[in-house]
């Protein structure tokens, strides 16, 4: 497995799938180690975390959150970019040079899930609950397979 020093959490505007997405890997990977951030594929003007994802997330490192567009400088050749639906990684690699089919990936697929992870926007506080909760089941084996990936190339 090639060496990853990067993962971008890339989901459409990046007020709350990619944030809490990336909040969780922060948790589980020494940022040292592999740095991790979220973007927003489709961000007008940078905001903040959606106030329902504030209130599920709120131990999770979130404070001063404000979402931003995914830039092509930030995509190298040790970046990995996940998105939480197939047409989301579809807009990705057309947009943006960088980004390939080889870098590029819907989170559920990647780690062995069958479902895609679905926006809770406008949905219940128990909605961004239960969505919170799946990714972080998916974010713990990316985890898993990212770290086994870089003790297994040392």
């Amino acid at each position: 497995m090639k060496k990853t020093d990067k993962v971008i959490f890339a989901v459409d505007n990046g007020i709350s799938r990619a944030p809490m997405a990336a909040a969780l890997f922060s948790q589980m990977v020494p940022q040292d180690r592999i740095r991790c951030v979220a973007r927003g594929v489709n961000v007008a003007f940078e905001e903040p975390l959606n106030q329902k994802a504030v209130m599920i997330a709120a131990k999770l490192p979130t404070e001063g959150y404000q979402a931003r567009s995914l830039s092509d400088m930030e995509i190298t050749d040790t970046t990995l970019i996940f998105t939480m639906e197939e047409q989301q990684r579809i807009d990705i690699v057309e947009e943006f040079p960088h980004a390939t089919e080889e870098n590029t990936f819907v989170l559920s697929s990647y780690v062995g899930d069958e479902l895609e992870i679905v926006d809770p926007y406008g949905g219940s506080v128990q909605t961004y609950g239960i969505c919170l909760e799946v990714i972080r089941a998916s974010v713990s084996k990316l985890a898993e397979l990212l770290m086994e990936g870089e003790s297994s190339d040392e």
